[in-house]
């Protein structure tokens, strides 16, 4: 049995979740967010909760079951309190701003980097240095980051770059100060 997927989700008030065929929708007053499920997966909603259950042992089946109860639980989670990726600008004259639709990073090329905000994500740039990414879908949220982090990833030996919140970028040393190789007198 799955430990994640028996566990039944608790839907919070103010979130509605409503099941037709196989697409499960969760609304809440400020989104909405839905997603088509495996049909071999039964869902339903009983007493305010999300039941998940399984036709078979099998290992398919286990494994979606726990699979298909997390979609529904960060679905939930999404609509009731949403998702956050920050981020961080390391270097000396890297620095993020946003005009009007679009994210505009400086970070380190000749010119400047323009990013489309996408629907449903909200990029606020509370100093120049840090960017917060914030929205219901936690796939989305996350995608947003890797793209805006992909734009310049830090690199090992300054550590310059963009990167998540907290992250601790592996240094290498540099070359050593030798002369010419093979070199001898």
């Amino acid at each position: 049995m799955s430990r994640i997927g028996k566990l039944p989700v608790k839907i919070p008030s103010g979130v509605t979740v409503t099941i037709s065929d196989h697409t499960v929708v969760v609304t809440s007053g400020k989104s909405e967010l839905s997603r088509n499920l495996n049909p071999q997966m039964r869902v339903s909603v009983k007493d305010g909760l999300v039941v998940v259950e399984r036709p078979s042992e099998s290992k398919v089946h286990r494994s979606l079951h726990g699979l298909t109860r997390t979609l529904v639980w960060n679905m939930i989670e999404g609509v009731s309190k949403g998702y956050e990726k920050q981020l961080e600008l390391v270097g000396v004259g890297y620095r993020a701003s946003r005009q009007g639709e679009a994210l505009v990073l400086n970070v380190g090329f000749s010119h400047t980097v323009r990013y489309p905000v996408p629907k449903g994500i909200t990029i606020d740039v509370p100093e120049p240095t840090r960017i917060n990414i914030k929205g219901a879908s936690k796939e989305e949220v996350g995608q947003v980051a890797a793209e805006v982090r992909k734009i310049r990833p830090p690199e090992p030996y300054k550590g310059k770059g963009i990167l998540y919140r907290g992250e601790r970028v592996r240094r290498k040393a540099g070359k050593t100060g030798k002369t010419a190789t093979g070199a001898t007198k």
